[in-house]
C-alpha cells in the first residue's frame, strides 16, 4: 500500500479549481459568471476525477474548455486587490522571510526525492518509487503553503481568494502548455515526424553533416515556436530528423544530440507566444501594457544562444 501517489495532488488541485468555480458563481457582479465557472469547474473535475472517468469522456470535456475559451466566455471577476500602500507595507514587515515559503518548494523536492521512496512501515510505503519526484513536489507545494501562512499571519481563506484571483488572471492560458504537449504526442504517433524528414531530406543537402545539425536544431527552435512546448518537439523532431540524419546517416553521438538538441529547442520557448506559461502569463501577472514585452526582450539572447548551440553541436556530436 502507497500512502502518497500524484494522484493525491491532482485531486487537490481539483478541489482548489471547483472552488474557484463556486466563488465565481457566487459573484453577481463577474462578467461571465456562469461560463467562466463552468471553465473552471469542468478543469477541476478532469484533476479531481479524471483517473477513473473514461479517456473519450475526459476528451469531451476538453472540448467543452476549448470551445468556452475560444468563444471569449472565460473572463476574470472584479476579486479583491490589496492596495499599492497596503502591499508595500506588508513587503517591509515581511522582509526577506516573504521567499521562505518559495524556497520550501525545491527544497522539499530534492530532499524527497532522495528519501521519501525508502520511508516505509511494513507493507505501507510513504510514496511509489516511480513516482517520488512528482510527490516530492507536490508535498512540497503544501508544505509552502503552511509556511507562507505561518509567515504571513493570513486567514484560512486567503490562499483560495489570492488563488481565484491569480487563476483567472491567468485563465485559459493555463491549460496551453497541456493541451501543447499532447497535441505533440499525437503529432509523434501520426507519423508527422517522417513527413518533416521526408521534406528536409529534399529541400537541404543533408548529406553534409553541418547541415544536418543545423537543420535539427532549426527544427526544433521552430517546431517549439510553433507548439510552444520543447518536449512535444523533441518527439517529432529527433525521431523525424535527429535520429535518420544525425545518428543513422553521419555516425553522431545521439546522448550529446538529444542534450543539445532540447537546448535549441528552449531557444523557440523564448520566441514565442504559444510558450504561455514563460512568455504571456509573466506580463499578465506584471500587468505589462504590452504583452509581448518578455518575448521581445528575451529575442536577441534566444538568437544568440541558438548560434552557439549550433556550433557546440557540430564541434562534439561528430567526434565523441
Amino acid at each position: 500500500m502507497t500512502l502518497l501517489t500524484f494522484e493525491t495532488f491532482y485531486a487537490l488541485c481539483g478541489v482548489i479549481l471547483l472552488l474557484v468555480a463556486g466563488r465565481i458563481v457566487r459573484d453577481p457582479a463577474h462578467p461571465r459568471r456562469w461560463s467562466s465557472a463552468a471553465f473552471w469547474a469542468v478543469l477541476g473535475v478532469t484533476f479531481l476525477a479524471g483517473k477513473w472517468l473514461a479517456p473519450l469522456v475526459v476528451g469531451y470535456l476538453v472540448l467543452v474548455l476549448v470551445v468556452l475559451a475560444a468563444t471569449g466566455r472565460v473572463m476574470s471577476g472584479r476579486e479583491r486587490q490589496p492596495a499599492p500602500m497596503e502591499r508595500a507595507e506588508e513587503a517591509r514587515r515581511l522582509g526577506n522571510r516573504v521567499f521562505w515559503p518559495a524556497l520550501a518548494i525545491p527544497a522539499t523536492a530534492v530532499i524527497g526525492t532522495l528519501t521519501l521512496a525508502h520511508v516505509r512501515w511494513g507493507s505501507v510505503q510513504l510514496a511509489d518509487a516511480k513516482q517520488v519526484t512528482l510527490v516530492a513536489l507536490g508535498l512540497g507545494a503544501v508544505i509552502a503553503l503552511g509556511l507562507a501562512l505561518r509567515v504571513t499571519r493570513a486567514r484560512w481563506g486567503e490562499p483560495v481568494e489570492e488563488g481565484s484571483r491569480l487563476l483567472q488572471t491567468i485563465g485559459w492560458t493555463l491549460i496551453l502548455p497541456q493541451l501543447l504537449a499532447a497535441l505533440g504526442g499525437i503529432f509523434s504517433r501520426s507519423g508527422v515526424g517522417e513527413v518533416v524528414a521526408g521534406l528536409v531530406a529534399s529541400a537541404l543537402p543533408t548529406q553534409v553533416p553541418f547541415v544536418a545539425v543545423l537543420a535539427y536544431c532549426g527544427g526544433m527552435a521552430l517546431f517549439t515556436i510553433c507548439m510552444g512546448n520543447a518536449f512535444a518537439a523533441f518527439a517529432v523532431i529527433t525521431g523525424g530528423i535527429g535520429l535518420p540524419l544525425v545518428v543513422r546517416q553521419h555516425g553522431g553521438d545521439p546522448a550529446i544530440m538529444a542534450s543539445i538538441g532540447m537546448l535549441s529547442g528552449y531557444c523557440g520557448t523564448l520566441l514565442t507566444p504559444m510558450a504561455a506559461n514563460f512568455n504571456i502569463v509573466p506580463a499578465m501577472l506584471l500587468e505589462l501594457r504590452d504583452r509581448h514585452a518578455v518575448i521581445r526582450a528575451q529575442a536577441p539572447m534566444a538568437v544568440v544562444i541558438f548560434a552557439a548551440n549550433v556550433v557546440l553541436m557540430w564541434l562534439c556530436v561528430y567526434r565523441f
